[in-house]
């Protein structure tokens, strides 16, 4: 493995284009080995103050900026980002886990987001439409919101960053971003990138700390007119509600319990890859993940023993060594969370195949072995709470219609997959899936960034991630009226000849 090294041993907020230390910090550890990486600020309520005045002096002048200027900047970014992606990949891995092929996908995401969301610097598209009167022109048009917070996980920390500032940031806005505690290293290495693009001082302020701490001093600023949050669904809901008693738009994008259906008909091998990959990629540490498999009676044996046939060979250890698939859980907490859901599947009745347990390592990381439930039935807690890790549950089904039944019966609705070679099939399964996404013989990951992300349900509250409907979150409509005819003209009275 390749050594990596940072400048510096404590990270520093960046503030109006200026680093920023912080008094109080805590430690960053690598979950393969538990090492100390480095030391993050616990920023408080008057760095976020700070930020803010800087976010709107910035502002003004930056929605000033015309947007294909504005759009140059995140081009750069994208080819800064290009050039950088190795190093930028290995140090996602050593702050998060997730193996190195996974983190240089994640990257790319990010470097494809740029280039996307600079392409909208010529679009940000309005609307031009016949007045109702003679001599009137109307139309629309996207007018930034102001200084928006963004709130970002640990699982996806440089993807789902850009997934929120870009668009943000394009659209004219100013940024107060608080990354996870847990990967604040992308975070810091963006910013860099912003720095070194030219993106001027106070459009992008980092404030490193906690969520009860800086998080909620986001919400709470009368100034931040914006939240866009990923993370739980409870953190989710209490934001929703603070925000919702200011007025405040809020973005919410949440849990998921995502299923892949597999027919009777179904490639099983293919279907053994994808249900492989959506469940043990990332160790199963994403909203995306499959953690049930709804399967035809008719199949349920020899898919069985196909899954345990594929999973002997997945190999366990740090994501920086090659041909590692399954890297470590994030902390010792989200282990602990793993494990006592192995015990409820159990104390429920379903049957335990494989995995189960941690998995013993002499790098003192938090590893868990890829888990394999059957016999689970549809209103078991393992099939219908969200474990964030690498277990999945098989349910056994007698009908397609049942499977999409099946599917529905969550509180959430982000991701489904079915796997079929009937068109009939395929087609109902898109209309009667009640998820923002929808896969066809394929696993249920793998969004591509010009298309909206986002789910139904307890997933989130109708914003979407991504896609050029990311720029509604940050954007609000204007309506236009010029009226030329030289009197007053008044709309659905002045109508008549």
């Amino acid at each position: 493995m390749t050594a990596l090294t940072l400048e510096t041993d404590v990270l520093q907020n960046f503030i109006d284009g200026k680093w920023v230390d912080v008094e109080n910090t805590t430690a960053v550890t690598n979950p393969a080995n538990g090492e100390r990486i480095v030391q993050v600020p616990l920023s408080n309520r008057y760095h976020v103050e700070e930020a803010v005045k800087a976010a709107k002096k910035a502002q003004k002048n930056w929605a000033l900026v015309p947007a294909p200027q504005r759009a140059e900047v995140l081009y750069r970014v994208g080819m800064i980002m290009k050039d950088k992606k190795e190093r930028l990949s290995r140090l996602l891995t050593m702050e998060n886990g997730k193996v190195l092929e996974e983190a240089r996908g994640e990257v790319q995401e990010g470097i494809d987001m740029a280039f996307y969301m600079a392409g909208e610097g010529r679009r940000l598209f309005g609307q031009t439409t016949p007045a109702e009167l003679k001599d009137k022109f109307a139309m629309s048009q996207r007018c930034p919101v102001g200084v928006v917070g963004i709130i970002t996980p640990w699982n996806f920390p440089i993807a789902i960053a850009t997934w929120k500032s870009f668009p943000a940031i394009v659209a004219g806005n100013a940024v107060i971003w608080k990354p996870a505690t847990e990967t604040p290293i992308m975070a810091y290495e963006l910013a860099k990138i912003f720095e070194e693009a030219g993106l001027p001082n106070g459009v992008i302020n980092v404030v490193f700390g906690k969520g009860s701490e800086v998080g909620d001093s986001m919400v709470q600023n009368e100034d931040i007119r914006v939240i866009s949050f990923t993370g739980s669904n409870d953190t989710g809901r209490n934001i929703a509600s603070d925000c919702g008693k200011q007025l405040k738009k809020v973005s919410l994008e949440m849990g998921g319990k995502n299923a892949v259906i597999v027919m009777d008909d179904a490639d099983l091998d293919l279907a053994v890859e994808g249900i492989l990959w959506s469940a043990f990629g990332t160790s199963g540490q994403r909203c995306t993940a499959c953690s049930r498999v709804i399967v035809h009676h008719k199949v349920k044996k020899i898919l069985e023993e196909r899954l345990l046939a594929a999973m002997d060979h997945l190999t366990i250890g740090n994501g920086l060594e090659e041909g590692i698939k399954v890297g470590p859980i994030i902390n010792e907490a989200g282990l602990n969370k793993i494990k006592k859901y192995i015990e409820v599947g159990k104390q429920e009745g379903a049957t335990l195949l494989a995995g189960g347990s941690e998995w013993e390592s002499n790098n003192q990381g938090y590893y868990f072995t890829p888990t394999l439930f059957t016999d689970a039935k549809p209103d078991m807690r393992i099939a219908q709470e969200e474990i964030f890790g690498p277990v999945v549950s098989l349910i056994e089904v007698s009908s397609f219609e049942e499977a999409i039944e099946v599917n529905n019966q969550v509180t959430y609705g982000l991701s489904s997959s079915i796997f079929t070679r009937d068109i009939n099939r395929v087609f109902k399964a898109q209309r009667d899936l009640d998820t923002g996404i929808v896969y066809v013989n394929a696993g249920t990951t793998g969004a591509e960034i010009h298309l909206p992300f986002g789910g139904t349900k307890g997933t989130g509250n109708g914003h979407r991630d991504s896609g050029v409907q990311a720029l509604d979150v940050f954007t609000e409509w204007k309506a236009i009226y010029v009226d030329y005819s030289g009197k007053l003209q008044r709309a659905q009275i002045d109508t008549e000849e």
